[in-house]
This record gives structure tokens, C-alpha cells and sequence, in this order.
């Protein structure tokens, strides 16, 4: 180049860097769009990855480098650009190893400022590694990026100044690029990293709207998959995905058939199906995720199918693989990487609430179990004392034998039955009545019963054999260990949206100490398993609130009581 031309070049070389900068602008914009964008931002990157941001930070370093403009023997360039977000955006070894790289291709590079430029590229790297660190969350990122990089420049400058020889040469090199390089990769950075931090924000709002989405979806399915995955429930929970996003179709599978398909492709990817595309195949026998972005990497054997990408994901419970939830598209290439979040998370979401109705399904067959252990649970002093009873009417009072016989009967059969879950006031009622009956025959003016019954009461359900244990308690423990036994007195009525039971007796009475033990501890023994039973069962079916209540006077009596919540949908007519 003649004089005049490096005159010009001098004149201009802010414009002309600006220029190249608006290049590696684009690129930014690019970068923003690909996965090693996400990359950037990970909290814990593996090697690999770490590999592939070195692999573009240092593309972009090395390209500043070749955008230079030559000028008096050296490049006036945005080499540091590259190198400095590097070690800003992506830590202190993706910085430096970029930096190494860069810099070693300056050296290589030549002229008579290459070793100090790219020793300068080197340092730069390295330093902004170290602000990522140390200052990345006190200042606003590209400020620190401005900083650095003019920080560098000026580190360069004087590198080239203490080294690069002849002197004339290198001072006025300084005096010409000084200002330029430092304003044009002040404003690469600044303007690399907000397209960054822009984009990182879209894609956090995205993000935050897929979530949102994601749980309103969840919200609107817990009732389904608590009934566990059935053709139902896969029913319910596929047309609610399929009409709060935008999927062509939404299909639910257990391990060997469709359970719900709705959307396109209904006609041949039918519920009650067997699993057939290879893309299921491979989620269920891997266990993990498995996408398709094509249609032929579906796998679907019907040529004409309008379902082109889809995502599969598994379905636990527990530990134990149980189904699989597939959402598909209409056009191939159609699946980012937040769509591929979303249904993971919706994976997720559904795993646990199906762990939650197996735990649920677990409990009520525990209870369940528990009911028809405490109906078989037959007292035999009870049984015996009922029969010599029994028998001691048999001469004295034949029609009396025989009622009270009926009556045992009718008490065995309601105890030993497989009843219902919930039964009327009323039944329940007869029940306590069958077992007062032989207890009044055997204990006579002893034992008063008393009822105060409000007749809108009786065709109220309740939980099925939950009176009678706590008759049988206040009959056995507080009034038959009194000389002159006492009345035992049952109340029903409703007060707001509750039915209010109490079972009160005028016997011992519970002494403090044993009353406070019984309350926090449990029943205990002398109280039997029929209260503490009758009392985790409430607890169970309407909540901690409905445990039983004791109110006790030590020498008076005791009073049970029940609150049991009414709801106007489970009257029988009676």
C-alpha cells in the first residue's frame, strides 16, 4: 500500500472497525439462536460442552484477527472481543483455553507486534475468566465487558510500547490504532454480550410461560391421574394437553397398548392398540425420553400419517416404568429445546401424581383392611356372657331367649358382613341397638340407654361401623366397673355444615393425667383397638380436625364426640 492509502486506512480505521464489529454482531445474534447458546448460561457444563463453546469463542477471536485491517506493519483488529466474552459469559476455562488459541494464531500470524498481541489475547482471556468470577454479580455484564476491554487494549498497547522494536515504529502504531481498537471492541463486547443477555431473557420469559402452562395442566389433570392410568384418566388428561398447547395430538400408553389417543391420527393410532411405532418402543425400553423430528423417525407403519415430529416421555411410578406420554406435531423439525423441557416436566408432573394415587389406592386398602379386621374382631368374653345370658332365659323367659337371640344374630351378621364403606345414621343406629339389646338383657336396670336422635339426621352417611366401638367403650369401661352401673346416652344433630354424634355415659369418668396420655399418645389398651381405629379413621377420611373430641370428669363421666362434615350428595332416602 502507498502512503496515501495508509493515510486513509488511518483516517477511517473507526469506521472500518465498527464494521467488522457489526459482522461479529450477526454472528452474536446467530449464536443466540443455536444450542451452544444454552450452553453459555448452564450452571455445570461437562467437558464436552465446554469443548464446543471453546470451538466458537475462538472461531469468533480468530475471525476478528483475519477482519484486521493491516496498518504500518500490524493488524488493527477485534480479535479480543471474542476471547474477553469468552471468559466473561462462559468461565475462566473456557476464557483461557480460547484465549491460548487465539493468541498462539496472532503469534503465528506474524509481524512486529505478534508477540505482544497475542501474548495481550492470551492475558485477556485469562482475565476475564477471573471477572467472571470475582465481579460478574456486582455490575451490570456489559460494563464489565466495556471495561475489560478497553483494560486489555490498553494492556496491549503497553506491551507494544515496552517491546516491539524499532520504537518510532511501535509508538506511532500506538498513536494510530490506540483509540480505535479500544472503542471498536468496547463496543463488540458491550454489544456481543446484551444480544446475549437478550436473548437469555426471551428465552427465560418463554421458559417461564411453558412452566405456567405446564402447571395449569397439571392443575386441571390431578383429578384424573388420581384415579391411576387408566383409559379414562389417559382420556381426561390427553384432550386437556392437547387443548391448552398446541400439539397435533396427545396419546397416553401403558407398557403394551394405547389407552387414549386424541388429535390427528386418531383412526390408526386407535386406543386399545398394541404399542407400535418404533418410537415408543425405544422410550419404553430405554426408559428415557426419546425424540423424533422426522416422520419417519417415528416410526409409524401408515405412510399417510399427518403426525411428523413427537416427543416421548416415560411415565413412573415409583421406580417402575408404567406407561408413556407422547405429544406430536404437525410438521417435521417442529421440537425446540424448551418443547422437549415441557413434556419432560409434564412427565415428571404426572409420574408423582400417579405415585400419589398409588399411595393413595395403598391407604384405603389399609383402612379397609383394618374395618374388616375390627368387624371380625369378636369379643369372646362378649360372645360367652351373651350366650350364658341367653341361656339363663331360656326357662324363666322363653320369647325373651328367642328376641335376644335374634338380636345376637342380627349383630354378627352387620359385624361380619362386607358392608358398604358408608351407611345411614339409621343403620348404623340398628347396629348399636343389636348390641345394647344383650347387654341390657344381661345387666339390667344397670344400664339406661338414651337416645336424642334429630329425625333429619338419619338418612345422613357416615363412615360404616364407627358408633358401636364407642358405645361398647363407655358400656365396658365407665359404667359396669360402678356398683350402680349409669345411662349411656347418644345424640345426633347437625349444626352448619356438620353432623355433630356424641356417646356420653355417667361411669368413672377418665382421670386427667390418663385423659391428656389418651389425647396425645393414643387410646391404649383398656380403651381397645375399636377407638383408637374409630379415631385414625376419621382422621383419614375428613382430615386431622375430625379426630374424636373427649370431654371427661373424673367420677361424672365421659363424653365422646364426632364431627362428621354433611354433604348434601350422599343422602339416602330412608
Amino acid at each position: 500500500m502507498d502512503n496515501s492509502t495508509l493515510e486513509l486506512l488511518a483516517d477511517n480505521l473507526s469506521v472500518i472497525l465498527v464494521q467488522r464489529i457489526a459482522i461479529i454482531a450477526v454472528f452474536a445474534y446467530v449464536l443466540s439462536h443455536t444450542q451452544a447458546f444454552r450452553l453459555i448460561f448452564k450452571e455445570n457444563t461437562t467437558y464436552r460442552e465446554k469443548l464446543t463453546l471453546i470451538f466458537v469463542f475462538s472461531l469468533v477471536s480468530i475471525a476478528g484477527t483475519y477482519f484486521g485491517i493491516p496498518i504500518k506493519g500490524a493488524l488493527a483488529n477485534v480479535r479480543d472481543t471474542g476471547t474477553i466474552v469468552a471468559g466473561l459469559l462462559a468461565g475462566p476455562l473456557v476464557g483461557t483455553v480460547t484465549g491460548l488459541i487465539s493468541g498462539l494464531h496472532r503469534i503465528y500470524l506474524g509481524g512486529f507486534t505478534a508477540a505482544e498481541c497475542g501474548i495481550t489475547t492470551m492475558l485477556g482471556g485469562m482475565l476475564a475468566g477471573y471477572i467472571h468470577i470475582k465481579t460478574k454479580p456486582k455490575n451490570p455484564e456489559w460494563i464489565t465487558g466495556i471495561i475489560t476491554g478497553v483494560g486489555v487494549i490498553l494492556l496491549s498497547m503497553g506491551l507494544i510500547l515496552l517491546f516491539a522494536k524499532p520504537y518510532a515504529a511501535a509508538q506511532s502504531l500506538v498513536a494510530s490504532i490506540i483509540v480505535p481498537m479500544s472503542l471498536a471492541n468496547a463496543i463488540g463486547i458491550a454489544v456481543f454480550m446484551m444480544i446475549m443477555h437478550n436473548a437469555r431473557e426471551h428465552q427465560t420469559k418463554i421458559a417461564a410461560l411453558q412452566t405456567h402452562k405446564a402447571l395449569n395442566i397439571a392443575n386441571a389433570t390431578l383429578p384424573y391421574f388420581r384415579q391411576g392410568l387408566n383409559p379414562a384418566s389417559a382420556e381426561k388428561v390427553a384432550m386437556n394437553i392437547l387443548t391448552m398447547t398446541s400439539a397435533a395430538a396427545v396419546a397416553i400408553t401403558d407398557l403394551k397398548q394405547v389407552l387414549n389417543h386424541s388429535g390427528l391420527g386418531s383412526d390408526h393410532h386407535a386406543k386399545g392398540k398394541q404399542v407400535f411405532t418404533k418410537l415408543t418402543k425405544a422410550c419404553l425400553q430405554r426408559g428415557q425420553v426419546t425424540v423424533a423430528q422426522t416422520q419417519a423417525e417415528i416410526g409409524c407403519n401408515v405412510p399417510a400419517c399427518p403426525l411428523k415430529s413427537a416427543i416421548v416421555v416415560p411415565l413412573y411410578c415409583r421406580d417402575d416404568l408404567v406407561g408413556t406420554l407422547k405429544i406430536y406435531y404437525a410438521r417435521e423439525e417442529a421440537l425446540t429445546a424448551l418443547d422437549i423441557e415441557f413434556a419432560q416436566g409434564l412427565g415428571q408432573v404426572f409420574s408423582t401424581q400417579l405415585e400419589l394415587a398409588a399411595l393413595q389406592h395403598k391407604a384405603e386398602l389399609t383402612a379397609k383392611a383394618e374395618l374388616k379386621a375390627l368387624r371380625a374382631q369378636i369379643n369372646p368374653h362378649f360372645l360367652f356372657n351373651a350366650l350364658n345370658t341367653i341361656v339363663s332365659f331360656c326357662r324363666t323367659n322363653p320369647e325373651n331367649a328367642r328376641n335376644l337371640l335374634i338380636e345376637l344374630s342380627e349383630f354378627f351378621r352387620r359385624s361380619l358382613k362386607s358392608a358398604r364403606d358408608f351407611v345411614t345414621l339409621r343403620e348404623e343406629l340398628e347396629h348399636v341397638e343389636s348390641y345394647l339389646a344383650l347387654e341390657q338383657a344381661r345387666f339390667g336396670h344397670r344400664l339406661i340407654i338414651k337416645q336424642r336422635i334429630a329425625p333429619d339426621t338419619l338418612t345422613l352417611l357416615i363412615p360404616a361401623f364407627i358408633l358401636q366401638p364407642l358405645v361398647e367403650n363407655a358400656v365396658k369401661h365407665g359404667l359396669l366397673a360402678k356398683a350402680n352401673g349409669g345411662t349411656v346416652e347418644l345424640s345426633a344433630h347437625k349444626n352448619g355444615p356438620q353432623l355433630v354424634i356424641s356417646i356420653s355415659d355417667t361411669g368413672l369418668g377418665i382421670p386427667p393425667a390418663v385423659k391428656e396420655q389418651i389425647l396425645e399418645y393414643g387410646y391404649g389398651k383398656g380403651a381397645g383397638v375399636g377407638l383408637t381405629n374409630v379415631s385414625e379413621r376419621l382422621k383419614a377420611i375428613y382430615g386431622s380436625k375430625h379426630s374424636l373430641i373427649i370431654h371427661s370428669v373424673e367420677g361424672q363421666g365421659t363424653t365422646v364426640v364426632l364431627h362428621i362434615p354433611v354433604d348434601a350428595e350422599v343422602m339416602v332416602n330412608g
